[in-house]
């Protein structure tokens, strides 16, 4: 009896505890559950106002395509209106690698497509079978291709009925008509349509133009999805250049001077200006040896062909980056006697000199200049007494010589900054260079 009651005490007392301990377990889930909740709430929080710009621009990223539009290069002409360089339209060949498929949606085989890009292209056969394989987005094929090329490609698109993951965009190519004229003068451009040497590249930014673009949203395929909202910005085409250059001058400029260089192996090449007096207009400006503007990372001379082989890659870089230097305005040149001119009109202007004065100069074969002598061109006999306009007749390097000393160094560089020889010409020519001068002592 007393045993039965006990037992109905402890059993009372065990439920009474295990209602409370399911309270508590109860209790702490429910925290558990609110502090989940909670956080979550505040992440939600954090991504919708703190990182929402960020998302917001990476969901955009994700769901546009934006397709740019390549302007049109200005065209450079020569002062009779031929045209020296020239853009034409072309198309650049891309792949979306995983998305490459036949008509009823299965897959293309990466060998039976990268065998035909081979053959149509000339490319290497295992380059454009990597790319086909890669993970990658897109994958470059052809740039700059010519219409019959894509008419080849399109042909065997039809032909195989492969209708999607290859893609062909409007491209522009630049073309040299005259290939190897004026050839330092004008330059060439990249890959990219940007300018790297000569005109090309000094005009660059006026010859450029402002690529357009087509935004437009697309699928998970990377597909345009229709009867969305799209938007097009056309491109704007460059600015045409006209040099002063003539044409029929350049080329006989040129003609004359390989076949000077020749003639008198000039192992340095040679240079001609030819320039209107009256104006101060450049009809043509020739260096040689030139190169084709259609090809300019390959050997042109005869010369650099029988040693290309032979040279490093670093060799060859400098052999073409001389090449491609325009001499007349990025090496130095001593102007020689034609400064006599110079020197004679500041002592005219100085009041120093007058043209015609009997024996005003002599001229003994060699005048003595700070311990140097510097000889007449006429070493078989002086010029003895001479005027100012005898001296000039005879470019006689006494009589010059004297007149400087006449004339002074603080003088003669008074004049030379008044005549600009301290400043460069600001030709619109790449490659320029300063003038050097002794300092003023």
């Amino acid at each position: 009896m007393d045993n039965s009651k006990k037992n109905r005490k402890v059993s009372k007392k065990s439920d009474s505890e295990y209602k409370k301990f399911f309270l508590r377990r109860t209790v702490k889930f429910e925290i558990a559950i609110l502090i989940v909740f909670v956080l979550l709430i505040g992440r939600l929080a954090w991504i919708q106002f703190v990182n929402g710009s960020e998302y917001k621009e990476y969901a955009y990223e994700q769901q546009t395509m934006n397709q740019i539009i390549s302007p049109k290069r200005g065209t450079i002409y020569d002062s009779t209106g031929q045209p020296l360089a020239i853009s034409a339209d072309v198309d650049t060949v891309t792949i979306n690698p995983s998305e490459i498929e036949y008509e009823n949606g299965d897959k293309v085989e990466p060998e039976k497509i990268a065998k035909a890009f081979s053959d149509i292209f000339a490319l290497d056969y295992n380059e454009v079978l990597e790319k086909v394989n890669s993970d990658s987005m897109i994958e470059t094929i052809a740039r700059k291709v010519e219409n019959d090329k894509i008419i080849l490609l399109e042909n065997w698109l039809d032909e195989n009925d492969v209708t999607s993951g290859v893609n062909i965009d409007d491209d522009t190519k630049r073309y040299y008509p005259h290939e190897d004229l004026a050839s330092q003068v004008i330059g060439f451009c990249g890959t990219d349509s940007q300018g790297l040497e000569g005109l090309e590249s000094y005009w660059d930014s006026v010859l450029t133009g402002t690529p357009g673009k087509t935004v437009y949203s697309k699928s998970v395929i990377n597909q345009e999805i229709p009867e969305t909202e799209s938007t097009y910005i056309d491109a704007e085409n460059g600015s045409d250049l006209v040099l002063t250059l003539d044409i029929n001058i350049q080329e006989i400029a040129e003609k004359y001077l390989e076949q000077a260089v020749k003639e008198n192996k000039c192992t340095r090449g040679g240079n001609v200006i030819i320039m209107d007096p009256s104006t101060g207009d450049i009809l043509a400006m020739a260096t040689y040896p030139n190169y084709n503007l259609n090809t300019p990372f390959e050997p042109y001379t005869d010369s650099l062909k029988g040693s290309w082989e032979t040279l490093s890659s670093e060799e060859r870089v400098t052999a073409l980056q001389n090449t491609w230097k325009n001499r007349a305005v990025s090496d130095g040149y001593e102007p020689g006697s034609t400064f006599k001119l110079v020197t004679a009109s500041i002592a005219l202007e100085e009041g120093l000199v007058q043209t015609d004065i009997p024996n005003d100069f002599t001229c003994n074969i060699i005048e003595n200049v700070d311990g140097v002598e510097i000889s007449c061109w006429r070493t078989y006999g002086a010029h003895h007494g001479q005027s100012l306009r005898e001296a000039l007749g005879n470019s006689c390097n006494p009589a010059f010589i004297q007149l400087g000393r006449r004339i002074g160094a603080e003088t003669f560089y008074k004049y030379f900054n008044a005549f600009g020889f301290f400043d460069t010409l600001n030709s619109g020519l790449s490659g320029e260079v300063s003038r050097l001068f002794s300092r003023l002592r």
